[in-house]
C-alpha cells in the first residue's frame, strides 16, 4: 500500500498478547478476586443466618435482598456510569465492600452479629455489584485492541467460573472452621482488588463543553433504554441471552432436582454441579476459537440447539457422571454465545451508552436468572421431572427454530477480521448515536 505521494506506509503493527496487555491483566484478576469472594459470601449467608437464627425463611431474605440491590439499582446505576469515571467508581465500590464486611466480621467474632446487619451487608454487596460490574464491563474497550476484544471477552467469562469454582470451594470448608471465614476471605480478596484497580489506566469522561448542559438523569436513562430497544440486532441478540439464561436456569434446576427424585447419590449430585461449572470454564477457553470457527449467528444457535438435544437425553440416564457430562456439554457452548454477543453489543454501542447498556442488559439477565429456578420448580411439582425437562427441552427447541429462522440473526455475521459489524445504516438508533 502506498500513499498519494507515493511513499509506502508503514506495516501495521501486531497488538501486543492479553497476556502481556498490563492494564487488561490488572482489570481481569481484580474482578476474579471479587468473583470468587462474591461467591464465597453468597454460599455462607445462608449458613450464618441459619446458624445464628436458625430461621430458613430468613436465610432466603438476606439473599433475596443482594438480589433486589442489584436489579432495582442495575438501570440507574448504568446511567451513572455514563457520567462518573469508571475508575473511581470501581474503586469507591471496593472500600465500601471491604467497610461493610469488616463490619460484620467483627460482629461475629464478638458474636453480637444480628440479622439486620447480615441484610445491611447484603443490600450494600448488592448496590456495589450493580455499579461494579458494569463499569468493567464497560471499560474493556478501552484496555483491549479491538481485534481482541472477543477474546478477552471469553477470558473473562473464563474468569467467572473462575471465581464460582474458588468460591464455592472453599466457602464451606471456612465456614466450618469458623463462621467469620468466608466474610473476612470477601474482604481480603476486595482489598487486594482495590490496590489492582489503583494501577489501571483508563480515560477520564468527557465533561460538557462551554455553554453546553448535560441532559437530566432521567432523560439519560429513558435514551439508554431507546438506544437498546431501537437498535434492531442489540435487541434481538440481548432476548437471545435472556431466552439462553433462562432455558439454563430451567434446565439445570429440573436435572439436579430430578437426579435427587431419582436417588442419585447426593456425592454424585454434587460432582454433577462440579461438572457444570468446569463444562463452562472449558468452553470459554475453547470460546475464542470457536468464535473464529463458528462466526456469531452460529455461536449463538449452537447452544440452543446443543440445549435442545442434550436436556432430553437426561431422561434416559440415571448415573450421576453421565448427567454431569450431559450438563457440561450444554455449559460448554454457553461461553461462545455469550462472547458473541458481548463483543457485538460492546463494540456497536458508543462508550457514553456503555454503562447504561450494561445495566439494562444485566436487569434483564438478572430477571430471568430469578425466574427461571421458579419456572423450573413449579413446572416439576405440576407435572413431575420428567415432563418438566420434556417442556424445558421443547421450549429450547422452539428458541432454537426461532434464531434459526430469524432474518435478523442472518445478518449476524462478523466481517473479515472477527469484529462485530457497524451498527445498520437501516435502523439507526433513535439518539442518531
Amino acid at each position: 500500500m502506498v500513499t498519494t505521494q507515493g511513499k509506502p506506509l508503514p506495516p501495521k503493527q501486531a497488538p501486543r498478547p492479553l497476556w502481556r496487555n498490563r492494564d487488561y491483566n490488572l482489570l481481569w484478576l481484580s474482578r476474579t478476586f471479587t468473583e470468587a469472594g462474591f461467591n464465597a459470601t453468597l454460599m455462607a449467608f445462608p449458613l450464618l443466618v441459619l446458624a445464628v437464627t436458625g430461621s430458613p425463611a430468613q436465610a432466603g431474605l438476606v439473599a433475596a435482598v443482594n438480589a433486589t440491590a442489584q436489579l432495582v439499582a442495575g438501570v440507574p446505576a448504568g446511567t451513572l456510569l455514563d457520567r462518573w469515571n469508571r475508575k473511581v467508581v470501581m474503586v469507591s465500590c471496593e472500600v465500601a465492600r471491604i467497610t461493610v464486611l469488616t463490619l460484620l466480621v467483627w460482629t461475629i467474632w464478638q458474636d453480637t452479629v444480628q440479622i439486620w446487619h447480615m441484610v445491611v451487608t447484603a443490600a450494600v454487596l448488592g448496590l456495589c455489584a450493580s455499579l461494579y460490574d458494569p463499569a468493567e464491563e464497560a471499560s474493556l474497550p478501552h484496555v483491549v485492541p479491538e481485534e481482541q476484544l472477543a477474546t478477552a471477552v471469553s477470558m473473562n467469562h473464563a474468569r467467572s467460573n473462575i471465581g464460582q469454582l474458588l468460591g464455592t470451594g472453599v466457602s464451606g470448608v471456612l465456614f466450618g472452621i469458623k463462621h467469620l471465614l468466608p466474610f473476612a476471605a470477601n474482604a481480603v480478596a476486595h482489598v487486594v482488588s482495590f490496590f489492582l484497580l489503583l494501577f489501571i489506566r483508563l480515560p477520564k469522561p468527557p465533561r460538557p463543553g462551554p455553554g453546553e448542559s448535560r441532559p437530566g438523569f432521567w432523560k439519560e436513562t429513558a435514551e439508554g433504554l431507546r438506544w437498546v430497544w431501537g437498535h434492531r440486532l442489540i435487541r434481538v441478540t440481548a432476548c437471545c441471552a435472556v431466552a439462553l439464561n433462562f432455558l439454563f436456569q430451567v434446565v439445570y434446576l429440573v436435572i439436579i432436582m430430578a437426579a435427587q427424585q431419582d436417588d442419585v447419590p447426593s456425592g454424585q449430585i454434587g460432582v454433577m454441579a462440579a461438572m457444570f461449572g468446569v463444562g463452562g470454564l472449558l468452553g470459554a477457553l475453547a470460546a475464542p476459537r470457536l468464535y473464529r470457527r463458528l462466526g456469531q449467528r452460529h455461536s449463538v444457535l449452537m447452544v440452543f440447539w446443543a440445549m435442545a438435544v442434550l436436556a432430553p437425553v437426561s431422561l434416559t440416564v440415571t448415573n450421576g457422571l453421565l448427567l454431569g457430562l450431559l450438563l457440561a456439554g450444554m455449559a460448554f457452548f454457553a461461553p461462545t454465545a455469550n462472547t458473541a454477543v458481548s463483543t457485538y453489543q460492546l463494540l456497536t454501542t458508543p462508550d457514553r451508552l456503555r454503562g447504561r447498556l450494561s445495566g439494562i442488559i444485566g436487569l434483564v439477565s438478572g430477571v430471568s436468572a430469578a425466574l427461571g429456578p421458579l419456572a423450573g420448580g413449579l413446572t416439576m411439582e405440576w407435572a413431575g421431572p420428567r415432563w418438566a425437562i420434556v417442556s424445558a427441552a421443547a421450549g429450547t427447541a422452539v428458541i432454537a427454530v426461532v434464531a434459526t429462522l430469524s432474518p435478523t440473526l442472518r445478518g449476524f455475521t462478523p466481517p473479515e477480521g472477527g469484529a462485530a459489524p457497524a451498527p445498520e445504516p437501516t435502523s439507526p438508533p433513535p439518539d442518531g448515536g
